[in-house]
């Protein structure tokens, strides 16, 4: 089971031959796919999105199980931000892959490694 970051989907999306691989391979085994309601927010939050854009987001959006921001995810996404510096969005996206027993799949390793109890997985 995986939590996707937003820039992997970035990545997949805009056809990077690492991510595709990765993720396409996640897509056929048919196994949970989870994202962070905050990673909704950033794919549709890009200033220059075009028609094309939105709607391939929205596809892959319809695929995953999108998790919402509870109390739960939010206490321990202040936990992470508040030990381990990173910024509120990849606080949330931590806490939610950390909720659902996910390993992370992103292009930032860096800053989620710091997180013991997180598994991390570059894409």
């Amino acid at each position: 089971m995986y939590t996707l970051d937003t820039n992997a989907i970035i990545y997949f999306l805009k056809d990077d031959p690492q991510a595709v691989s990765v993720i396409q391979d996640i897509f056929t085994r048919q196994t949970p796919i989870y994202i962070s309601a905050i990673t909704e927010v950033e794919l549709l939050a890009f200033p220059k999105l075009t028609p094309n854009e939105e709607k391939r987001i929205e596809d892959i959006l319809r695929t995953l199980s999108i998790m919402p921001v509870d109390s739960r995810i939010a206490h321990t996404a202040g936990l992470i931000r508040r030990i381990y510096r990173l910024n509120i969005a990849d606080s949330v996206i931590a806490a939610t892959a950390m909720f659902t027993g996910t390993t992370l799949l992103t292009r930032n390793t860096g800053d989620f490694q710091k997180i013991p109890e997180l598994t991390v997985q570059k894409v």
